[in-house]
Protein backbone atom coordinates (compact mmCIF):
# COMPACT_ATOMS: atom_id res chain seq x y z
CA UNK A 1 0.00 0.00 0.00
CA UNK A 2 1.25 3.43 -0.85
CA UNK A 3 1.57 6.35 1.73
CA UNK A 4 2.18 10.05 0.73
CA UNK A 5 3.79 11.87 3.74
CA UNK A 6 3.47 15.70 3.52
CA UNK A 7 5.71 17.45 5.70
CA UNK A 8 8.57 19.91 5.89
CA UNK A 9 10.85 18.90 8.79
CA UNK A 10 13.40 16.72 6.67
CA UNK A 11 14.42 15.01 10.21
CA UNK A 12 11.10 13.84 10.94
CA UNK A 13 10.17 13.08 6.96
CA UNK A 14 12.91 10.66 7.02
CA UNK A 15 12.04 8.85 10.46
CA UNK A 16 8.60 8.27 9.15
CA UNK A 17 9.53 7.22 5.99
CA UNK A 18 11.87 4.66 7.20
CA UNK A 19 9.49 3.60 10.06
CA UNK A 20 6.73 2.90 7.44
CA UNK A 21 8.81 1.41 5.01
CA UNK A 22 9.58 -1.15 7.72
CA UNK A 23 5.74 -1.61 7.45
CA UNK A 24 5.98 -3.07 4.45
CA UNK A 25 4.74 0.51 2.93
CA UNK A 26 5.43 2.30 0.01
CA UNK A 27 6.32 5.73 0.39
CA UNK A 28 6.37 8.96 -1.27
CA UNK A 29 7.19 11.91 0.30
CA UNK A 30 6.59 16.13 -0.26
CA UNK A 31 8.10 18.64 1.67
CA UNK A 32 5.80 21.54 1.01
CA UNK A 33 2.53 23.07 -0.28
CA UNK A 34 3.54 23.06 -4.12
CA UNK A 35 4.82 19.67 -4.48
CA UNK A 36 2.27 17.70 -2.52
CA UNK A 37 -0.73 19.81 -4.08
CA UNK A 38 1.20 18.02 -7.73
CA UNK A 39 1.44 14.64 -6.24
CA UNK A 40 -1.92 14.14 -4.92
CA UNK A 41 -3.30 15.44 -7.89
CA UNK A 42 -1.21 13.18 -10.51
CA UNK A 43 -1.46 10.20 -8.44
CA UNK A 44 -3.72 7.82 -5.89
CA UNK A 45 -2.62 7.05 -2.55
CA UNK A 46 -3.71 4.66 0.44
CA UNK A 47 -3.00 6.82 3.38
CA UNK A 48 -1.88 10.44 3.28
CA UNK A 49 -0.19 11.90 6.33
CA UNK A 50 -0.68 15.85 6.40
CA UNK A 51 0.94 18.25 8.26
CA UNK A 52 -1.05 21.60 8.43
CA UNK A 53 2.15 24.39 8.44
CA UNK A 54 3.94 23.93 5.26
CA UNK A 55 6.29 26.09 3.16
CA UNK A 56 3.93 27.83 0.66
CA UNK A 57 0.69 26.87 2.10
CA UNK A 58 -1.47 25.44 4.58
CA UNK A 59 -2.15 22.05 4.83
CA UNK A 60 -6.00 22.32 5.03
CA UNK A 61 -6.00 24.15 2.07
CA UNK A 62 -4.60 20.74 0.25
CA UNK A 63 -7.43 18.91 2.55
CA UNK A 64 -10.40 21.26 0.91
CA UNK A 65 -8.43 20.59 -2.81
CA UNK A 66 -9.21 17.02 -1.43
CA UNK A 67 -12.52 17.10 -0.14
CA UNK A 68 -13.66 18.61 -3.47
CA UNK A 69 -12.06 16.46 -5.84
CA UNK A 70 -13.34 13.43 -3.88
CA UNK A 71 -9.87 12.22 -2.62
CA UNK A 72 -9.87 13.44 0.91
CA UNK A 73 -10.00 9.55 2.88
CA UNK A 74 -7.61 8.17 4.34
CA UNK A 75 -5.85 10.92 5.76
CA UNK A 76 -4.05 11.73 8.88
CA UNK A 77 -2.97 15.22 10.27
CA UNK A 78 0.52 15.32 11.79
CA UNK A 79 1.03 19.00 13.42
CA UNK A 80 2.19 20.56 16.07
CA UNK A 81 -0.48 22.95 16.58
CA UNK A 82 -2.87 21.58 19.31
CA UNK A 83 -5.55 24.16 18.56
CA UNK A 84 -9.10 22.73 18.83
CA UNK A 85 -10.27 24.82 15.76
CA UNK A 86 -7.95 23.39 13.58
CA UNK A 87 -8.38 19.61 14.78
CA UNK A 88 -12.32 20.54 13.91
CA UNK A 89 -11.84 22.23 10.62
CA UNK A 90 -9.63 18.98 9.55
CA UNK A 91 -11.90 16.78 10.75
CA UNK A 92 -14.75 18.35 8.77
CA UNK A 93 -12.78 18.68 5.40
CA UNK A 94 -12.42 14.88 5.49
CA UNK A 95 -9.27 14.13 7.53
CA UNK A 96 -9.70 10.50 9.83
CA UNK A 97 -7.63 11.06 12.41
CA UNK A 98 -5.21 14.06 13.72
CA UNK A 99 -2.06 13.42 15.81
CA UNK A 100 0.09 16.50 17.42
CA UNK A 101 3.60 16.59 17.75
CA UNK A 102 5.41 15.39 19.30
CA UNK A 103 4.12 11.34 19.31
CA UNK A 104 5.69 7.90 19.09
CA UNK A 105 6.21 6.67 15.66
CA UNK A 106 4.46 3.89 17.02
CA UNK A 107 1.54 4.98 17.85
CA UNK A 108 1.56 6.62 14.27
CA UNK A 109 2.36 3.25 12.49
CA UNK A 110 -0.83 1.72 14.96
CA UNK A 111 -3.11 4.64 13.25
CA UNK A 112 -1.99 4.63 9.75
CA UNK A 113 -2.80 0.55 9.98
CA UNK A 114 -6.25 1.41 12.00
CA UNK A 115 -7.11 3.86 8.75
CA UNK A 116 -7.02 1.20 6.51
CA UNK A 117 -8.58 -0.78 7.72
CA UNK A 118 -11.69 0.86 8.17
CA UNK A 119 -11.74 2.57 5.17
CA UNK A 120 -10.79 -0.91 3.08
CA UNK A 121 -11.37 -3.60 5.20
CA UNK A 122 -14.18 -2.65 7.02
CA UNK A 123 -12.32 -2.64 10.08
CA UNK A 124 -10.79 -6.34 9.39
CA UNK A 125 -6.93 -6.83 9.00
CA UNK A 126 -7.25 -9.93 6.44
CA UNK A 127 -8.65 -10.38 2.83
CA UNK A 128 -10.83 -13.50 2.40
CA UNK A 129 -11.77 -14.05 -1.26
CA UNK A 130 -12.66 -17.96 -2.46
CA UNK A 131 -10.31 -20.63 -0.96
CA UNK A 132 -7.63 -18.12 -0.17
CA UNK A 133 -6.85 -15.51 2.72
CA UNK A 134 -4.37 -12.82 2.58
CA UNK A 135 -3.30 -11.76 6.50
CA UNK A 136 -2.16 -7.84 6.29
CA UNK A 137 -0.94 -8.04 9.67
CA UNK A 138 1.08 -10.71 9.58
CA UNK A 139 1.76 -10.58 5.58
CA UNK A 140 0.74 -14.09 5.71
CA UNK A 141 -0.67 -15.65 2.08
CA UNK A 142 -3.18 -18.81 2.82
CA UNK A 143 -4.97 -21.37 0.57
CA UNK A 144 -7.74 -23.71 2.45
CA UNK A 145 -5.48 -22.92 5.31
CA UNK A 146 -2.34 -23.71 4.14
CA UNK A 147 1.24 -21.01 3.98
CA UNK A 148 1.90 -20.29 0.80
CA UNK A 149 5.02 -18.52 0.57
CA UNK A 150 5.28 -14.82 -1.46
CA UNK A 151 8.13 -12.95 -1.57
CA UNK A 152 7.70 -8.75 -0.33
CA UNK A 153 6.24 -7.56 -3.46
CA UNK A 154 4.36 -10.77 -5.25
CA UNK A 155 2.76 -10.16 -1.55
CA UNK A 156 2.15 -6.25 -2.10
CA UNK A 157 0.75 -7.22 -6.06
CA UNK A 158 -1.77 -9.76 -4.61
CA UNK A 159 -2.81 -7.60 -1.92
CA UNK A 160 -3.94 -4.72 -4.72
CA UNK A 161 -5.91 -7.28 -6.94
CA UNK A 162 -7.46 -8.55 -4.02
CA UNK A 163 -8.67 -5.03 -3.46
CA UNK A 164 -9.50 -4.49 -6.63
CA UNK A 165 -10.56 -8.08 -7.19
CA UNK A 166 -12.76 -8.70 -10.79
CA UNK A 167 -11.60 -5.09 -12.04
CA UNK A 168 -9.23 -4.22 -14.65
CA UNK A 169 -5.88 -3.30 -13.37
CA UNK A 170 -3.68 -1.15 -15.89
CA UNK A 171 0.22 -1.89 -15.61
CA UNK A 172 0.71 1.72 -14.65
CA UNK A 173 -1.92 1.79 -11.84
CA UNK A 174 -0.05 -1.42 -10.87
CA UNK A 175 3.42 -0.15 -10.93
CA UNK A 176 2.77 2.99 -9.36
CA UNK A 177 1.32 1.33 -6.36
CA UNK A 178 3.48 -1.01 -5.41
CA UNK A 179 6.48 0.36 -6.75
CA UNK A 180 6.05 3.91 -6.60
CA UNK A 181 5.55 6.77 -8.92
CA UNK A 182 8.75 7.30 -9.76
CA UNK A 183 8.17 4.54 -11.99
CA UNK A 184 7.55 6.52 -14.63
CA UNK A 185 11.18 7.15 -15.15
CA UNK A 186 11.42 2.78 -16.10
CA UNK A 187 11.94 2.10 -19.50
CA UNK A 188 9.97 -0.68 -19.25
CA UNK A 189 7.12 -2.90 -17.39
CA UNK A 190 9.01 -6.42 -17.50
CA UNK A 191 9.76 -6.41 -14.08
CA UNK A 192 5.87 -6.22 -13.32
CA UNK A 193 5.49 -9.54 -16.20
CA UNK A 194 7.79 -11.79 -14.65
CA UNK A 195 6.62 -10.78 -10.98
CA UNK A 196 3.02 -11.90 -12.13
CA UNK A 197 4.16 -14.82 -13.92
CA UNK A 198 5.53 -15.83 -10.84
CA UNK A 199 2.72 -15.14 -8.41
CA UNK A 200 0.71 -17.14 -11.31
CA UNK A 201 2.54 -20.16 -10.90
CA UNK A 202 2.50 -20.36 -7.27
CA UNK A 203 -0.95 -19.55 -6.80
CA UNK A 204 -1.78 -22.77 -9.31
CA UNK A 205 0.21 -25.09 -7.65
CA UNK A 206 -1.04 -24.10 -4.22
CA UNK A 207 -4.87 -24.81 -5.90
CA UNK A 208 -6.02 -21.28 -5.49
CA UNK A 209 -9.46 -20.78 -6.56
CA UNK A 210 -8.80 -17.05 -8.19
CA UNK A 211 -6.82 -16.19 -11.44
CA UNK A 212 -4.86 -13.38 -12.97
CA UNK A 213 -6.36 -12.89 -16.38
CA UNK A 214 -4.19 -11.08 -18.74
CA UNK A 215 -5.87 -8.09 -20.37
CA UNK A 216 -3.86 -7.71 -23.99
CA UNK A 217 -2.31 -4.25 -24.03
CA UNK A 218 -3.94 -2.77 -20.99
CA UNK A 219 -3.71 -4.65 -17.85
CA UNK A 220 -5.25 -7.60 -15.37
CA UNK A 221 -7.77 -8.44 -13.70
CA UNK A 222 -8.15 -10.78 -10.77
CA UNK A 223 -10.91 -13.16 -11.21
CA UNK A 224 -12.73 -16.13 -9.03
CA UNK A 225 -11.84 -19.24 -11.35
Amino acid sequence: MKVLIVEDEIELQKTLADSLRREHFVIETAGDFESASEKLALYDYDCVLLDIMLPGGSGLRLLDELKETGKSGNLIIISAKDSLDDKLKGLELGADDYLTKPFHIAELNARVKAVLRRKTLNGRNAIEFSNILLDLGERQFLVDGKDVALNRKEFDVLNYFLLNKNRLVTKNALAEHVWGDHIDQADNFDFIYYQIKNLRKKLQSAGAGIEIEAIYGIGYKLVEK
